[in-house]
């Protein structure tokens, strides 16, 4: 059975963040009437900052991406899933940049701690993400076994692609 180590990250990461998209963990309440309350399926809970924030003290812009909060939560989970027990300081040293400084040298630069933190307690309602004992958060037993589900799935996928792919090549051949 495949898991996240056997996936491209990039097909990971987008697979995933269209998970957390469309479809999560976490209830939230829906008003149709005063009197009728209807509990659905929610997704991952995103702050309402997220389209005017920077990403980092080096950045000039906000990101383009309207989508770059489920993008930057699936890339958290993915690191998280391969290296035990990572704390907010080693995921801001990890989404980091390039300071540029004029026509001084460029040096690195952490993105931003805030954006960081709010991702992993996120990540941790709807049950993926959880507090370490020895600092930092690991991921859960749930959380696991939803990655290698969504890893699974786009193993699935690139095998129907390549399948369709000789398919298509056999009926050129044949003409």
């Amino acid at each position: 059975m495949p898991g996240v180590r056997d996936v491209s990250a990039d097909a990971f990461i987008a697979a995933y963040s269209s998970h957390l998209k469309r479809s999560g963990k976490s209830l939230q309440f829906t008003w149709v009437d005063l009197s009728l309350l209807i509990f659905c399926l929610g997704k991952i809970e995103v702050p309402t900052w997220v389209d005017i924030v920077k990403t980092g003290a080096y950045k000039e812009l906000a990101p383009y991406d309207p989508d770059w909060y489920y993008v930057r939560a699936a890339a958290v989970a993915r690191h998280i899933y391969l290296r035990k027990d990572v704390g907010i300081g080693a995921l801001t040293k990890l989404h980091g940049g390039r300071n540029r400084r004029g026509n001084r040298p460029s040096h690195h630069a952490d993105s931003s701690a805030a954006v960081q933190r709010k991702i992993c307690q996120s990540l941790e309602k709807i049950g993926v993400l959880e507090q370490s004992d020895n600092g930092g958060r690991r991921i859960s037993q749930d959380g696991q076994r939803d990655l290698d589900r969504i890893a699974t799935a786009v193993v699935e996928a690139a095998k129907e692609d390549d399948d369709e792919d000789d398919d298509d090549e056999e009926e050129e051949d044949e003409e």
